[in-house]
């Protein structure tokens, strides 16, 4: 059996690293938001009916939240479930593809192409543009997790054009583009080889719930869902998740909680001394101290998610939750710069 590929919210292999109980832990590695929706009460016969492939009222919510044209969308258990798929999908389009993604982003995305076999080349940020002209397949996150990178949709629409000039494919994961919409490309998501990635997890707090969706033309959703297989999420999962698509309101509060929550976190660490980049979920250091501030802050029984990448360490810090929570965080981040 392979080993998993590291993320955050680790707290049992963290409780057995440092010590703490679990209960103990101020998680803060993960990105995902601290104020989760409140999913109403789930009906008795979701859980006792096996669930539709796709239930029409969930998609209706999921086009409108999300800006998607009809017919353009797929539900799936998480993004995961797509970014695995994918590449076996690939397949049958190209024996081997040729894939470039950022060398410091999403993990779960080099990690199933290349274990379909495609060949997966690393590059950084700033030489993406190039890389295209010898590419089959380009992914990128938006805004990049955890570095934050957030290419214009302009962008984006063009490199898509020159991918699939030549019958390629643009996979952008917007897994963190909630808190502004606006720069979404999910509406041309029916346009040849763009292929856009959505989740309820980061901004809605219900990554427990394990929905997302596929946003790209109707042949190549039929080819995910059949690769998919049936029953790809729960009946209450997709209860849940149609609940929190349909409630404006909130996901309007919720904008306005991270953004502010994240300009606060900025604000902390760059009054400690600690230079950070801010993402509406997070902020991410690249700092020389930022291997021991993860080994410190864990002493202290914070967790932070640490990333490890071509020899060089950067760590991301989420958002405290409440008062308590920052209280905690702010104390631990001055004990632990102190000691460095």
């Amino acid at each position: 059996m392979s080993a998993a590929l590291p993320h955050g919210g680790d707290l049992a292999a963290a409780s057995l690293r440092y010590g703490h109980a679990r209960a103990a832990w101020l998680d803060l590695s993960t990105g995902i938001a601290p104020w989760p929706y409140a999913v109403p009460p789930v009906p008795a016969e979701a859980w006792q009916r096996l669930p539709e492939s796709a239930p029409a009222t969930l998609m209706e919510a999921a086009e409108r939240c999300y800006g998607a044209a009809p017919g353009r969308l797929l539900a799936v258990a998480g993004s995961v479930a797509a970014i695995r798929a994918l590449p076996r999908v690939q397949l049958r389009w190209r024996s081997r593809a040729r894939v470039v993604v950022a060398p410091l982003s999403f993990n779960e995305h080099a990690a199933a192409w290349a274990r379909a076999g495609h060949a997966v080349r690393a590059v950084p940020w700033v030489d993406f543009d190039a890389a295209l002209d010898e590419a089959d397949v380009a992914i990128v996150c938006q805004p990049n997790n955890p570095t934050g990178d957030d290419a214009e949709p302009a962008q984006l629409l063009a490199w898509r054009e020159r991918l699939a000039a030549r019958g390629g494919w643009l996979v952008v994961d917007e897994a963190f583009r909630d808190t502004q919409p606006a720069r979404s490309v999910i509406g041309a998501a029916g346009e040849p080889g763009l292929i856009v990635l959505r989740s309820l997890g980061k901004f809605f707090g219900l990554a427990g719930a394990r929905v997302g969706f596929v946003a790209t033309r109707p042949m190549l959703l039929d080819a995910i869902a059949e690769e998919l297989g049936p029953w790809c999420i729960s009946g209450p999962a997709a209860l849940a998740a149609e609940a929190a698509l349909r409630d404006a309101p909130w996901q309007a509060a919720q904008r306005l909680r991270l953004i502010d929550a994240s300009q606060r976190l900025q604000q902390l660490c760059e009054h400690l001394g600690l230079a950070v980049v801010r993402s509406d979920h997070f902020v991410w250091t690249a700092d020389a101290c930022a291997a021991p501030l993860h080994e410190a802050l864990a002493r202290q029984a914070v967790w932070t998610r640490r990333f490890d990448v071509d020899g060089a360490t950067s760590l991301r810090i989420g958002l405290p939750g409440d008062a308590i929570a920052w209280a905690r965080l702010g104390a631990a981040l001055t004990a632990a710069l102190g000691l460095i």
